[in-house]
């Protein structure tokens, strides 16, 4: 017989404790282990996408400030232009205005504004783009009296008896040299509040005394930033629960709008001290952070899962043993049926998260078509910006003919700015441009010119070697030019610190045309980063790292190539090779003179 004692005291006996309290501290290990990975992850995935976010926010920013200064300067020529105006100036001389108001129609078409207003010495209004404001006093505005003080163009941003701010430039227009009425031109800046709350959840322009004077909120017109946040309604108990259930794990939020967290980007507009605000949710960085945490989640619970089953299945085989087989099987389908369930759980969440993940990318691209469009800008608005100085100091000098050389240079900077925009469209679509036959010595000339200003700020000696034959190459005009530009300002920037800087310019002529640009700086240190975007020399703030990526894409559209070394003795040479024009008539290429 056997003892069933000594069975009862066996090691046997004691395993299935023993086994059972393996598991209870499995299962604990994996409940902590759970909790510490999921507030990790958490804290890492919110910190990195919330600094993603900031950083497209502050490339709106740049972007939108941008379409402001461009919409403001565009204005602020066409009262100058307008005040010269013969026919206008004859019809407040005779005070014949028949013809008036359809004149000021058609510049406005032109030029976009908003309303085009002429005023007599008194003030009356005898002609305007809106023929109901015809006969309408205006003598005691703020823009009209300063305008009749004043000899230059006058901005004034006035609020407007329906709502809203005013924009208007004004300008005294002289006969003989003394003032016979007042030319007055509305800049269209509502419009862009249209279009930002479109793409952005809330954005505010500030005047230089704090008052916000464009808001895709209404009614923080008028206000300051601190007054328009004040100005909600105080949240019920229920909506702070919600709200702190929210925030828990994000960030603390810069300020509440509507009652939302949101995180806020700021910028400076380098016009009458404005600012320029944004306000961004963390819906977008939650959703994203939420997606990983529900897949990390789920892991540990099916694991766990697991880990359960193995205790009841034990508890099962002691409690039942063999009698039981039958529930046994059930118990394996119903848990091979959850784990299909939770599979297609599963699967279901990794599409919403390829989605995300998806629109992530598509973020990103606009983001750096934002910094692209705003890098292409700077080299215009810096050379308008010369010619607008060089004009007023003209102006005083009564040199008038001269002056509207400097302005006929500015409109031909606007006519590039808006070739550029379309431009930098093709950089993310290709094709479409239309190319012609280019003569590569006149495009090099129309370069230099367009950076005569940089270059005699610097004093910078520059040596060209040109062919005397005309160079054609098949290319587009503005965007050839493009390139040599950027060419010509990395050598500017590498040549700072020299002390007498030398760019030379170099056109040989073969199988290909090749334009050599040498400059006699420090050279450059990784050749193989230099046409990969956002990648630079510069300190922060100098550049984007966007020029020579953008400018070898054109080249290659172009059927060339664009590559770069260090000289033997010193500085860095950029070669473009084109291939030239071929006549199709005869089907050969003309070459230049020996």
């Amino acid at each position: 017989m056997i003892d069933p004692d000594s069975d009862q005291n066996s090691p046997e006996a004691d395993a299935p404790p023993r086994r059972a309290w393996v598991l209870r501290a499995a299962v604990g290990l994996i409940l902590v282990l759970a909790v510490g990975v999921v507030w990790a992850t958490n804290y890492w995935l919110s910190d990195r996408f919330t600094e993603t976010t900031r950083v497209r926010a502050e490339l709106r920013l740049a972007l939108y400030s941008g379409n402001i200064l461009s919409e403001l300067q565009r204005s602020a020529v066409v009262p100058l232009l307008l005040a010269r105006d013969p026919a206008l100036l004859s019809s407040l001389g005779s005070g014949e205005y028949s013809t008036t108001s359809a004149r000021l129609i058609s510049a406005e078409e032109e030029i976009e504004a908003a309303s085009i207003r002429l005023l007599d010495i008194s003030g009356r209004t005898v002609a305007a783009t809106d023929r109901n404001l015809i006969g309408k006093t205006y003598a005691q505005a703020p823009w009209f009296v300063d305008a009749m003080r004043a000899r230059d163009t006058v901005f004034t941003a006035s609020p407007r008896e329906s709502g809203g701010t005013e924009f208007v430039y004004s300008r005294a227009m002289r006969q003989d040299g003394r003032p016979v009425g007042v030319i007055v031109v509305e800049a269209d800046l509502s419009k862009f509040e249209r279009s930002w709350a479109g793409i952005s959840d809330a954005v505010a322009v500030i005047d230089s005394g704090g008052r916000i004077i464009l808001a895709t909120e209404p009614r923080w017109r008028g206000l300051t930033m601190e007054q328009a946040l004040a100005a909600r309604s105080a949240p019920s108990a229920i909506q702070r629960a919600f709200q702190l259930t929210a925030d828990w794990a994000n960030a603390p939020p810069d300020a509440y709008v509507s009652g939302t967290a949101v995180m806020r980007a700021e910028t400076r507009l380098p016009f009458r001290g404005w600012r320029m605000v944004s306000f961004t949710t963390y819906d977008s960085i939650r959703e994203r952070v939420n997606a990983v945490l529900a897949l990390e989640i789920m892991g540990f619970a099916i694991l766990l899962a697991g880990v359960f089953y193995l205790l009841s299945r034990r508890a099962r085989v002691q409690s039942l043993a063999y009698r039981r087989e039958s529930v046994e099987l059930r118990a394996l389908n119903a848990r091979l049926s959850r784990e299909i369930a939770e599979r297609e759980r599963v699967q279901k969440d990794l599409a919403v998260a390829e989605q995300t993940l998806e629109q992530s990318s598509k973020l990103a691209a606009l983001g750096e078509m934002s910094a692209a469009v705003s890098h292409e800008l700077n080299q215009p608005l810096a050379a308008m910006r010369t010619y607008l100085a060089g004009a007023r100091l003209l102006l005083q000098r009564g040199r008038g003919t001269e002056a509207l050389a400097s302005f006929q240079r500015i409109d031909d900077l606007i006519e590039r700015m808006g070739a550029i925009t379309r431009q930098l469209k093709s950089y993310a679509r290709k094709g479409g441009e239309a190319f012609e036959p280019v003569d590569l010595r006149a495009a090099i000339s129309s370069a230099l010119q367009m950076m005569e200003p940089q270059l005699r700020a610097r004093r910078v000696r520059i040596t060209r070697t040109l062919p005397r034959a005309t160079i054609r190459v098949m290319a587009d005009r503005i965007r050839l030019e493009q390139v040599i530009i950027n060419l010509l300002r990395n050598a500017i920037d590498a040549t700072k610190s020299v002390a007498e800087p030398q760019i030379d310019l170099l056109l040989t002529v073969g199988e290909t045309a090749v334009l050599a640009v040498r400059d006699n700086g420090p050279g450059i240190s990784d050749l193989d980063k230099l046409f990969e975007p956002f990648w630079t020399t510069k300190k922060p703030g100098e550049g984007t790292g966007l020029g020579l990526a953008i400018s070898s894409g054109i080249v290659k559209d172009f059927g060339g190539r664009l590559t770069a070394h260090n000289a033997t003795d010193g500085g860095a040479v950029f070669e473009m090779q084109l291939p030239l024009y071929s006549d199709r008539i005869t089907g050969r290429a003309p070459r230049a003179a020996e």
